[in-house]
């Protein structure tokens, strides 16, 4: 086992993507966060359920059993970035466990913006972690597969964790 996890949300496969690559390259444990009551993944609804999510601080309830944060000193954060925050899920994920004295590094999809926000967001919901690190990605599923996992790959190598 790993001390490293990967904890991640993803609606339409980005985020897990990059999740999956670090995984894969690293040998991380890795959670995806699955809510019981899917959100729309097309159209007017993606946005509509999305930013009202958003707005409205919602934290909806997961589907994923129990996670011992405790056998972790690294957590991996993936996030698609939804009206300039993170993802509800992650929202969830944040509320439910006490996170503190870890190692936190971030990673956000987007189609336009909004890292800086949504990362600053994270770390005051967690502040008492040492955050080692940021990456964004612009629809990685669509742009450049191959540049963006070299990307990630490369960001994960200078977290320099053990």
């Amino acid at each position: 086992m790993s001390n490293t996890l990967i904890i991640y949300y993803s609606l339409e496969g980005n985020t897990k993507l990059i999740a999956e690559k670090i995984s894969e390259k690293f040998k991380f444990d890795i959670i995806e966060l699955k809510p019981k009551k899917q959100y729309a993944t097309k159209g007017f609804k993606k946005y509509f359920w999305g930013g009202k999510s958003v707005i409205f601080g919602d934290k909806p309830k997961l589907i994923n059993d129990d996670i011992d944060l405790n056998l972790y000193e690294t957590i991996i954060i993936g996030t698609p970035i939804w009206a300039g925050t993170f993802a509800p899920p992650i929202k969830t994920i944040l509320s439910q466990y006490k996170i503190e004295k870890k190692q936190i590094a971030l990673f956000a999809c987007h189609g336009g913006g909004g890292a800086e926000k949504c990362f600053n967001k994270i770390k005051q919901a967690i502040p008492n972690n040492n955050f080692i690190g940021e990456i964004d990605f612009v629809d990685p599923k669509m742009n450049n597969t191959d540049v963006n996992s070299e990307k990630v790959l490369k960001w994960v190598e200078g977290l320099k964790i053990e």
